[in-house]
Order: C-alpha cells, then structure tokens, then sequence
C-alpha cells in the first residue's frame, strides 16, 4: 500500500495542475466533447459557457462564508479549547488519522458545509498535538469524510425529491427520506463507508522517511493586538472594544436561531450554518475588534473560491444547454437493464459531477434520463435517486472544486492532498457499487 500511495502522491506533485488551470483545462475539454457529441457549434459553445459564466453567484458567496466564519469560529479561544481537548485523545499519528476521518464523516452526514469546514480544522489542531503524523495525508483523511454527505440528512437530491412541488413530482411524486436517506440500502452503505474509510486512511500511512509534516508554530492563527487602557480609547475605539455590544447582536442572532429550530426542526441548509458559525463566533470574540481581525485572518484563503466558482458555472452551462450531460447519462443507461442500473447510474454521475460539481444542479440534469429508464426497467426510483446523489458526492474527492474551502484552511494544494484522495476514491468507489449492485 505504501508504494502505491507513493506512486499517486509523486504523480499528482508532478502532473496535477493549480486547481485554477485545472478549471481551465475542464473548460477547454467540455468544449470539445460538445462540438463532438452534440449538435452544438463553436459559436453556440461559448454561448452556453458565457450565459452559465455568473450562475453560481450567490453559491460562490455562500462557500466564501463557510470558509470564512468557520475559520472565525475556530481561531476563538473557546472553540480552540474543544478542538485542543478532543485532539489530545489521539497519541500516535494512526489514532490521529482515524479520529479525524470518524469526525469528518460524520459532520458530513450532518451537514455537507460543516462538514468541509470542522474536518480541515481538527486536522490542523491534530497535527499541532501528534508528533510525526503527516500533514497531508491528515488533510486527505478529514477531506475523506465528505464523500458521505450526499447520503446524509443535508443530501440536495433525497431533500428534493420530498419536497413538495419539486420539478419531477408529476412523474414520481413525493418520495419520503424514509426510502432514500434512512432506507436500509442507504444505511448499509454509509456504515460500510464509515468502517471502511479510517482503516484506508490509516494504511496510507507513509513511511517516516515520506512523511511530511509541518512545525505547529505555523498553524497558529495571527492574535489581535493588545487591547488600549479603556482611559486612553477614543470613543470610535471604546465601541470597537465593547463586549456589550457583541454580546448583544450575539445573542439576537442566537435567538433567531432558537425560533428557527422550533419552527423547521433540525433542518440545516447552507445559509443556517453559516448564520451558526458567524453569531457563534462574534460571541466567542467577544469584542467586535478581536472578531474583525479573526475575519481579516480568515480572508486570506478565499481567493480560490471566488475566481474559481465562475468558471465552473460557465462548465455547467455548456454541459447542460449542448445536451452533454444527457448523452453522457444515456450512454450508460444504454447499457443497463433491471439489476446493472442503480450501479451504471451511479458510475454515470460520478462521470458528470467531475464536470458539473453540484448537487442540486446534478440531479436536475440526470433525473430525465436516469427517471425515464428506471420507469422503463421497473427499477426503485428512490434507489436511482441516491445512486445519483451518490455518483455526485463519490467523484468529489478528486475534484478540486470542493476541496478549495479545507485546502484554504490548512493552506495546502490540491496536489498535496489528491494522491491519498486517489485511493480513498477506489475504496469508496468498491463500497458503494456493491451497494447498488448487491442491495
């Protein structure tokens, strides 16, 4: 396994570009498999590409925010307390990499953002706490985690389809998450994925004269400067300083959210978690001096994210307006029947999540093609669902897109992380087809 792990890892130092050339070159590639198998013609190509180019705006931001408050709500003296206290557990870099993928998976489960976000941050406090455990495949293993969130309680697809009024719901109707998230199939493959993946990662251990670590001293956050004599303040600085004042929207925000569990239950979306992690930490800073600074720390990983996203939704445009996505899903459908279906689904979205790295947008583009067939064949329509939503969350482990937010936190490249990710793909990859296939 070692020399495997060495063999991906030295592959992906040497031929995996900056996730930003990487969007480039994806662009590139949909172009021509659009002039190639669609009728679309150059010109209606960039067409496509232009009129997606701003589709993930507000997206954009929301990720933008994920990164930025959970970075904010993990630099508070409070939050680096529990983190500290639950990375001290683990003593040897093998504890470390199995506690961190356990966390990762399932905050996951719970919610794809928080997901993304505690997992990088408990790495970095893990590698502050364990001796000779390497950073990067600690990286790898809290990305790992996120492979899980699709067939957890925040997936878009299950969600969607048990919402009433959803754009399929003429055709299949309303489909509770009793039969898709909590059905027993689902539940198999995620405990599987759940037992299988720490014991991948803690295998990937590489050799100590492989392993890379990094000096603790560089993952301390940047502290706000001492505060003034309150005597000394002007009054602009003494409102700067005021815990009054922080305690107060603080404590707004909280109850808001206090009327928005009881309203919607245990309902969490993108903007909610957001909402957390931001009130969560102007009242862990408890000035609103020390929260800004822990903002402006924050900041500095974002510039992924908000140059990368557009070019991503100007992907998604092509693959969708050409009819791309569609010819992709038909090919494999094509050469399914009754029982190889839910398997093929899910090979076909993993096929198109590298291409259009949304799960909600994933679903609307497949679900003509995979609901008509599996109507045709007499197969489950919730299992073709979750092999959709399924397919969506395998392939983001070697997708750049979604690592940007953890790699900003942990201040690593995508390369660093991808040849580890490479196995914990092939391992999820056999757990989740004999899934489909078996179940």
């Amino acid at each position: 396994m070692k020399i495997i792990v060495s063999f991906f890892n030295r592959l992906m130092q040497r031929y995996l570009p900056d996730p930003f050339l990487f969007v480039i070159i994806l662009t590139f590639l949909v172009f021509a498999l659009g002039l190639i198998f669609t009728d679309s013609g150059p010109y209606q190509m960039v067409q496509f590409w232009g009129e997606g180019f701003w589709g993930l705006l507000s997206f954009a931001m929301q990720m933008v925010l994920v990164l930025i408050t959970g970075h904010v709500l993990a630099s508070s003296a409070i939050f680096k307390a529990g983190l500290s206290a639950l990375a001290s557990k683990a003593k040897t870099p093998g504890q470390a990499v199995i506690i961190v993928t356990i966390i990762s998976l399932l905050a996951s489960w719970i919610n794809w953002g928080f997901g993304l976000v505690i997992g990088a941050l408990f790495a970095k406090e893990l590698a502050r706490h364990v001796k000779g455990v390497d950073y990067r495949l600690l990286i790898a293993s809290a990305y790992s985690g996120f492979v899980i969130w699709h067939g957890g309680i925040s997936g878009s697809t299950p969600l969607t389809i048990a919402t009433p009024g959803h754009f399929s719901e003429d055709l299949i109707g309303i489909i509770p998450t009793s039969e898709t998230i909590f059905s027993s199939f689902n539940l198999i493959i995620t405990i599987g994925l759940f037992i299988v993946l720490p014991i991948v990662n803690r295998i990937m251990l590489p050799a100590k004269d492989d392993t890379v670590t990094v000096d603790p001293a560089l993952l301390k956050e940047d502290l706000p400067a001492a505060t003034l004599e309150r005597d000394s303040m002007t009054p602009a600085e003494k409102l700067e300083n005021s815990q009054i004042l922080s305690l107060l929207i603080g404590v707004m925000g909280l109850i808001f959210l206090f009327y928005y569990f009881v309203t919607n239950g245990f309902a969490l979306n993108l903007d909610i978690v957001n909402f957390l992690f931001l009130f969560l930490g102007i009242l862990f800073h408890r000035t609103p001096r020390h929260f800004l600074q822990a903002v402006t720390n924050a900041v500095k990983g974002g510039s992924g994210i908000i140059i990368q996203f557009p070019f991503y939704a100007g992907i998604i445009g092509m693959m969708t307006a050409s009819g791309l996505a569609a010819v992709i899903s038909n090919g494999f459908v094509s050469i399914a029947n009754e029982h190889t279906l839910p398997l093929f689904t899910f090979l076909s979205a993993g096929l198109v999540n590298i291409f259009v790295p949304s799960g909600g947008g994933q679903w609307a583009v497949q679900a003509p093609v995979m609901l008509d067939a599996a109507i045709a064949l007499d197969v489950s329509i919730p299992k073709i669902a979750m092999a959709v939503a399924w397919g969506d969350a395998w392939t983001n482990l070697i997708q750049p897109f979604w690592a940007l937010p953890a790699l900003a936190i942990a201040g690593l490249k995508a390369k660093d992380i991808m040849g580890f990710c490479v196995l914990t793909l092939i391992a999820s990859g056999i757990i989740i087809s004999l899934g489909f296939l078996l179940l």
